[in-house]
């Protein structure tokens, strides 16, 4: 059962959202818009720190798991930002673990199948940071040997990364929401991955795929990335006041 098995990688708080129900409503509604419509959907939050940022994104999280929907979630951190894609991926690997439970055998080999014909060979290098897909895709993958430079292979990983998400949200029957907080922390590799994958037209569309992302409002001390303001301005935004 794909609802019982969503995962959020996080405990989500029983806490009533005080105050915040319009900006829940908006959520739910480009959510609801977005599966519709076939279409993918894009929502950020902003604020202060401590003005309950993540609180709304896990609560928008039970919504879309009574739903039927799949919640994944990740967080940047200040600390990793010199590991290119670590909160992308992790959010990635939680949703081969749900395919590796018994009850999901018959979508784990549709999802499986896809991803050996969109990915071939490019496999090994995910599997060297989404664990689980190893597992996934079962066979013995090719040790490759390249001798790019570190730009070009983070571009290739970027573009794997899409492709992977294209072949997840296009074979799941359950959409899919990604969910990454603390955007303001994220490495430039990893916002330029999710910016393709929102902004670039792909083959697959990407249907049921669903994205929400939280930053600390811009201060003195926090400062977003040019891609950041991209990411904010091409979607919906929900900004929060004290």
């Amino acid at each position: 059962d794909m609802t019982k098995l969503s995962t959020t990688g996080s405990q989500f708080i029983e806490k009533t959202m005080f105050g915040r129900n319009v900006e829940l409503s908006t959520i739910k509604d480009a959510y609801r818009l977005s599966i519709s419509s076939g279409e993918c959907g894009l929502v950020t939050i902003s604020g202060t720190s401590g003005t309950g940022k993540s609180l709304l994104a896990n609560e928008f999280g039970k919504f879309v798991s009574a739903d039927g929907g799949i919640f994944l979630s990740g967080k940047f951190d200040q600390l990793q930002q010199g590991k290119p894609f670590s909160a992308l991926a992790s959010t990635l690997d939680q949703y081969c673990g749900i395919l590796l439970h018994e009850d999901m055998a018959s979508t784990k080999e549709k999802v499986a199948f896809q991803l050996r014909s969109v990915l071939g060979k490019g496999s090994y290098h995910l599997t060297k940071i989404i664990p689980n897909l190893a597992a996934i895709l079962g066979t013995e993958l090719p040790v490759l040997n390249h001798s790019e430079d570190c730009i070009n292979a983070q571009k290739r990983v970027q573009y794997l990364l899409c492709q992977f998400v294209e072949v997840i949200s296009s074979s799941s029957s359950a959409p899919i929401t990604l969910f990454l907080d603390d955007l303001q922390w994220a490495d430039a590799a990893s916002i330029a991955a999710v910016n393709q994958l929102l902004f670039a037209a792909g083959p697959l569309s990407r249907k049921n795929f669903f994205f929400l992302g939280c930053a600390r409002e811009k201060d003195s001390a926090t400062k977003w990335s040019n891609a950041v303001d991209i990411l904010v301005a091409g979607g919906i935004h929900v900004k929060l006041d004290c």
